[in-house]
């Protein structure tokens, strides 16, 4: 009766009165544990899976950002997390998910072994022939391999092996959630939810007034650091000793590379077979995504890879790197003098100011606001000062000191170069520079009389490096020539069809205009971009089909290159015949042929306090989670007289069943001015119908006795 009841009352409540159940305009969110009784991560289960450990983790570390860590071994011995770990590595291994249910048992085993190895000290890095666990790919049996195949492979370079990325895997997401919420919000790079994207608009919010920029490269850093730095740098936060044994041991084991390389002789041959891949081996890239890695900033380029830590040293690099972070921002803070006659930053309230106004005052002089900010990306800094150059100077000599007594790094002035915004700034392959703008001012003058004149402004400008994409072009050998760039054919794709090569350069370009995004010249660069690939494939059409020349190529391809070029007439019936009776490959012509069809600059507001989505979800349960949350909601929906949500619907739900009288919420609310009146007219639409029931009763008493006579 009561799934009866609820089922009944559920569709009521969705299908005859739909307004019911519009939220109050004032009603705040309630806290979800007094709506669903649910489990509280902060106890764990011996049940409890993979994820749901890790997310226990991550909840943990941003409600206590700043505890030290001193005991991770049982995060270790959680076989949960290594199941999870080994299958995320054998996905990159072969290419495809692996469920938990279809893990062998015998899989199971070694990883078990494993785990074991690593507790009790056993694990060493880099080992070649003794394996406590082997990728499902590996079908090499180790006992009886030769001598010269041994020596082979101990000699040689050989790829990480699977052991070393499941225990790297492990440490990674143990070690994560700990440090991302100490890490300071100026570094963006090696981090979830921080893109190129962020940083350059983080630059055209924040960096607006900006005089003087210091460029700094410390990708030096990235290609190894002293262990006792790396270390000292680990143990700040994380105090568990077998945790920083084992990151000790994976960088001082040192990585075997074979100094001798094979030269290959070349070969004529006449016919190349398809290599057929295995059936465990995962794809290659596309032609597409392997064409826009080649489009990579510097700044970008190299990723850390310090020893046997793999995954792990992008992590290391950004706790190593964390110190300069948090050095920098106090001399931010240090560097700050506000002043009251300035135009950006004159409010008291927010120290940022409002920087997407143009700026109508010199930017120079002892009355104005001297500030400064720096972002991360990587190895390379970018600090913008606004004040006289002399204090630029400055800086740049204070950092020189810190990095050489902190990291060892002996740096000059020509590796820190003092750049004016006037010469255009190069950061992630964008040119920051002042652009000129003449608004139109309107005030009222005495009398009431308003007044309009143009006024003169800078406004800071991200645009995208033309001459920097076509020296990507260039590497990657689409174009030839400086000055005036002439496309090559892409022999890379000469044996595909043209609708497969047509729709490879299609995700090609798509991502171009993705990754130029938020450049003030998006339609420019992105048309240069179509007319150079436009261009390579009409001369590979040329070629392919004999069509000597790109003219021929666009009169018979149309401009977009969207008709097929291999029929000819009075052959074979026409293309769209043949696409009709699916006899034919659709052919998808080339996107952005015209600069119209390029999509305008996103100039979107970016908050000022910005965090990224799972931070800012991970902050808002914690905050729901607190009781302190529930109290303050209830005290304020009491203090306003308003009825909660579970309450509202439960008096409905009660009426619709006892009385089939359909309450409204303004008759509701006006009959009920608080949730404890509520709670009296349940209490006494309960008595009243008690005494309807007894009534009942006794008169059916009656008719049973009259019957009996």
């Amino acid at each position: 009766m009561r799934r009866r009841l609820a089922l009944f009352g559920h569709h009521l409540l969705l299908s005859k009165r739909p307004n019911i159940l519009r939220p109050l305009p004032t009603l705040l969110p309630l806290h979800p544990l007094a709506a669903f009784p649910s489990r509280r991560l902060s106890s764990l289960s011996p049940k409890e899976d993979g994820v749901g450990l890790c997310c226990h983790m991550w909840i943990d570390s941003f409600r206590h950002p700043d505890r030290a860590v001193t005991s991770l071994s049982p995060f270790l011995r959680r076989f949960d997390l290594w199941l999870l770990a080994y299958q995320k590595v054998a996905t990159d291994e072969t290419g495809s998910y692996t469920p938990r249910s279809s893990v062998p048992s015998s899989t199971l085993q070694d990883l078990l072994a494993l785990r074991n190895a690593v507790l009790d000290g056993k694990f060493r890095w880099g080992s070649r022939l003794k394996h406590w666990i082997k990728s499902p790919r590996d079908k090499t049996d180790y006992d009886s391999l030769s001598k010269r195949k041994i020596k082979t492979i101990l000699t040689t370079t050989q790829p990480a092996p699977f052991q070393d990325k499941i225990v790297q895997e492990v440490l990674l997401m143990i070690l994560e959630p700990i440090y991302e919420p100490r890490f300071s919000p100026k570094s963006y790079a090696f981090r979830p939810g921080r893109t190129p994207h962020t940083v350059l608009r983080v630059i055209r919010r924040n960096f607006a007034g900006y005089l003087w920029y210091i460029k700094g490269d410390f990708s030096v850093l990235l290609d190894g650091m002293k262990v006792g730095l790396v270390i000292n740098s680990l143990m700040r936060d994380v105090r568990d000793k077998l945790v920083v044994d084992l990151i000790k041991d994976a960088l001082v084991t040192p990585v075997v590379t074979s100094d001798v390389e094979k030269k290959e002789k070349k070969k004529k041959r006449k016919y190349q077979k398809k290599r057929v891949l295995a059936e465990d081996e995962p794809k290659p890239d596309p032609y597409w995504l392997d064409t826009f890695f080649g489009f990579a900033p510097e700044e970008a380029q190299r990723v850390p890879n310090w020893g046997h830590c793999g995954v792990l040293s992008p992590l290391l690099a950004n706790v190593c790197l964390d110190e300069l972070d948090r050095w920098m921002e106090g001399k931010i803070k240090e560097f700050y003098v506000p002043s009251k006659s300035d135009v950006i930053w004159n409010s008291p309230e927010e120290e940022q100011g409002n920087t997407s106004w143009p700026e109508f005052v010199p930017t120079s002089g002892p009355d104005k606001t001297r500030k400064m900010d720096f972002v991360r990306y990587g190895g390379h800094i970018l600090i913008g000062v606004r004040g006289p150059r002399a204090d630029a100077a400055m800086l740049r000599k204070q950092l020189i000191e810190f990095c050489d007594q902190r990291f060892l790094l002996k740096l000059d002035n020509e590796s820190l170069p003092i750049e004016h915004i006037t010469k255009g700034i190069m950061f992630l392959d964008h040119v920051l520079c002042r652009r000129v703008v003449y608004p139109t001012l309107r005030y009222t003058a005495t009398g009431g009389k308003i007044i309009s004149e143009k006024g003169v402004g800078t406004l800071l400008s991200v645009t995208a490096s033309l001459k920097q994409c076509i020296k990507q072009f260039r590497k990657l050998s689409f174009l030839k020539g400086d000055r005036d760039p002439d496309p090559q054919p892409c022999f890379r794709m000469f044996h595909a069809t043209q609708a497969h090569t047509n729709a490879q350069m299609n995700k090609f370009l798509s991502t171009m205009v993705e990754w130029y995004r938020y450049a003030d010249n998006r339609k420019k660069i992105v048309n240069f971009c179509s007319y150079i690939i436009r261009g390579s494939l009409a001369k590979l059409y040329a070629a392919k089909y004999k069509l000597r020349s790109r003219a021929k190529v666009y009169k018979i391809g149309a401009r977009n290159l969207s008709r097929p070029l291999k029929e000819k007439k009075g052959q074979s019936p026409e293309y769209q015949n043949l696409l009709r009776m699916g006899l034919a490959e659709s052919i998808d012509g080339l996107q952005y042929t015209r600069m119209s069809l390029v999509p305008e600059t996103d100039y979107s507001p970016f908050p000022s306090n910005w965090r990224p989505d799972h931070e800012k979800f991970l902050l808002e349960y914690i905050k729901l989670e607190d009781p302190k949350t529930l109290e303050e909601q209830k005290s304020c929906i009491e203090e306003q007289g308003l009825v909660a949500p579970q309450d509202y619907i439960s008096m409905l739900v009660w009426n619709y069943k006892r009385n089939s009288l359909p309450m409204d919420q303004f008759s509701l609310v006006k009959s009920n001015e608080s949730v404890v009146g509520n709670q009296h007219l349940l209490v006494g639409s309960n008595q009243d119908d008690q005494d309807c029931l007894n009534k009942e009763e006794g008169e059916n008493d009656e008719r049973m006795n009259a019957a009996q006579v």
